[in-house]
């Protein structure tokens, strides 16, 4: 009886040994924390602030002690689409993204229960605030202004909570069907009247150019004949064409007959040279 009253003994310590093991590394688990370089471990001790640690070990004392993880990192917040009332009462969706980060765990544990849900609330209302207070034109030109403008007033308002807003960039800018026909065809209207100033310019510079060309062959009638000998040439080169031309000498058309003359001994050869083919 004693041999089994010492060996029910025996392993029930083993039991409370092993027990009191796990114990030991459960608390030590719990004690020993560690913690990522762009991490910080904002501690309560008993409902009190202790402070933010980290990184590196640190501990911490089981039950006692309540912890919160505050990362620093660039957190990215993805805005939906808003509805806008522009300054000229157009109506559009705006989404955006506001991109921030941490800078004090402290006041972003201790201001703000949700400082992320939190800055995304107050993104959506800045939003609307600002582009509410624009014209459609200046939407859609001054985007990046209106980016810098919406993120001044968020790090100014967000500055209290520990938290600074990097950048606020707007994705997309939805309008209405109607003005999107509207502005097509304000476009389309641009452009061509843009390519008729151009077509008159064009015809202005021509008639300016022809002017002096004209002042040139009054000048010089040597010069004007010339361009007329080349502009027959050119037409010369079309074999079907028969083209007289008087020359005028002393007031008189003296080449008139030479020519009509050389005009049908040209009618003759293409008709032989026509039948000769034919044949």
């Amino acid at each position: 009886m004693a041999v089994k009253g010492g060996v029910g003994e025996l392993i029930f310590y083993t039991i409370a040994v092993l027990f009191g093991i796990l114990v030991l590394i459960a608390i030590l688990a719990y004690s020993i924390r560690i913690v990522r370089e762009y991490e910080r471990l904002v501690i309560f001790r008993l409902g009190r602030l202790i402070g933010a640690k980290g990184p590196g070990l640190v501990f911490v004392i089981p039950i006692i002690d309540r912890v919160q993880v505050v990362d620093l990192r660039i957190h990215v917040v993805d805005v939906p689409k808003q509805r806008v009332i522009t300054r000229d009462n157009v109506e559009v969706s705006v989404d955006a993204v506001v991109y921030y980060r941490v800078f004090d765990p402290i006041k972003a544990v201790m201001t703000i229960r949700n400082y992320h849900y939190g800055v995304a609330m107050l993104a959506q209302t800045t939003l609307r605030d600002v582009l509410g207070q624009v014209d459609l034109d200046e939407l859609l030109s001054k985007r990046e202004e209106l980016n810098k403008r919406i993120q001044r007033i968020l790090d100014e308002l967000t500055d209290p909570w520990g938290i600074k807003v990097t950048a606020v960039t707007i994705k997309e800018v939805v309008l209405p069907e109607g003005l999107v026909r509207a502005m097509a065809k304000q476009a389309e209207a641009e452009r061509w009247r843009r390519a008729k100033i151009i077509e008159a310019e064009g015809e202005r510079q021509a008639a300016k150019i022809m002017a002096e060309a004209a002042r040139i062959y009054e000048e010089h009638p040597t010069a004007l004949r010339l361009r007329e000998l080349h502009t027959l040439a050119e037409i010369a080169k079309e074999r079907t064409l028969i083209v007289f031309y008087p020359s005028i000498v002393g007031g008189e058309i003296s080449g008139l007959a030479a020519a009509i003359a050389s005009a049908l001994k040209l009618g003759e050869k293409l008709r032989e040279t026509s039948g000769g083919a034919q044949h």
